[in-house]
């Protein structure tokens, strides 16, 4: 963890020499998560900044929280590569003093500006943050394996008289059981499954069939997947739009290496849509993108020119009316991808040379 810590305060400070900034604040959960190698910073969960902040001169480094943080901090999350300054809880005064010493009251830049003085981080720095390094990576496989066992338990021992806050219920204790944030549940019960893309749960009985969509977060790593179970046959009709899903994803995964940009991934899954009958599906719902300390880092459109790399991990979510599919993958040195929320104890079929999961019988 120091290692993987030394290394990005490197990077950071590449950065502080190049653009001649006098220190790098970075306050949101993602950066905090990148920047500590996995630590948290987070107690509200829906907040996008946490509870203490890394500041990056170059002398030093240091994790600034307050009085109420600062012995859980230590005794739980920081690695030793920071020094830690507490102010107050009531006086964030101190703090900005205390940065304004630091940088001689100089140029700062953020990943959440605030001030006159702060600037947005520079691209070069972001791009660092979206590609895995051999340590984020194994912390991730982690993450994965634990988010897809978790949602593999749920579906097992989901009833068709559950309602669909139950359903997202479980799956948020199943996660939480294995140490992961349940950042989300979405649930869609029989009647609301062909209504709505983004289902968040509701009052009512799941019945025939569902769909539990969990973005889970341990690290500050995200693993995105999406799986159905079914109570009873499902009709020719749903068994082939869920067909139709895996082969309209099959293409965009074919796409993902290195060199690839998004842009041409959005196109290729236009055309795929066109192909299978459905033209106007690109339009209904977004399609995935790049993940990692974000459910996602960027999301795919017509005109995102980044390009994936090795490194880079990926969450599609290809869907028509009734059906989708999402799994979270990382590209690999050779150009592969690793499935890294692949349970083998949760139904699959092979498509394409890659095993993708199918609604799940109960």
């Amino acid at each position: 963890m120091n290692e993987e810590v030394s290394k990005k305060l490197e990077l950071i400070r590449q950065i502080l020499g190049e653009t001649e900034v006098q220190g790098v604040r970075l306050r949101g959960t993602d950066w905090f998560a990148w920047a500590t190698a996995g630590a948290s910073n987070t107690v509200l969960l829906t907040a996008e900044s946490g509870v203490a902040e890394v500041l990056v001169t170059t002398e030093d480094a240091w994790v600034l929280t307050d009085e109420i943080e600062v012995q859980r901090l230590k005794d739980e999350e920081l690695p030793a590569n920071f020094k830690v300054h507490v102010n107050p809880w009531a006086d964030g005064a101190t703090r900005e003093s205390f940065v304004r010493d630091l940088t001689g009251g100089g140029k700062v830049v953020s990943d959440r500006p605030i001030s006159n003085l702060e600037q947005p981080l520079p691209l070069s720095l972001q791009s660092y943050k979206r590609v895995m390094m051999s340590s984020e990576l194994e912390r991730y496989r982690q993450v994965g394996q634990k988010a897809s066992q978790a949602m593999t338990e749920v579906l097992k021992a989901a009833k068709p008289t559950w309602t669909e806050y139950q359903l997202a219920g479980a799956g948020a204790e199943a996660l939480w059981a294995k140490g992961l944030h349940p950042a989300l549940t979405l649930v869609a019960g029989d009647r609301r499954l062909p209504l709505y893309r983004h289902a968040t749960a509701t009052a009512e009985q799941i019945g025939r069939q569902a769909m539990l969509v969990f973005c889970a977060r341990g690290y500050g790593l995200y693993a995105n997947l999406t799986r159905f179970v079914c109570f009873g046959k499902l009709s020719d009709e749903q068994a082939e739009l869920h067909s139709h899903v895996r082969e309209i994803e099959a293409v965009v995964l074919n796409l993902c290496q290195p060199g690839t940009t998004l842009d041409a991934v959005y196109h290729a899954l236009a055309q795929a849509y066109e192909q299978h009958g459905f033209p106007n599906a690109i339009r209904e719902h977004h399609q995935g993108g790049t993940t990692g300390y974000l459910a996602r880092e960027i999301v795919a459109n017509p005109s995102t020119t980044d390009t994936l790399a090795e490194g880079i991990a990926v969450a599609w979510n290809p869907s028509l009316t009734g059906a989708k599919i999402e799994d979270t993958f990382v590209i690999l040195k050779d150009g592969k991808l690793e499935n890294l929320t692949f349970d083998p104890n949760f139904p699959n079929v092979e498509v394409e040379g890659r095993l993708r999961p199918v609604p799940l019988y109960n």
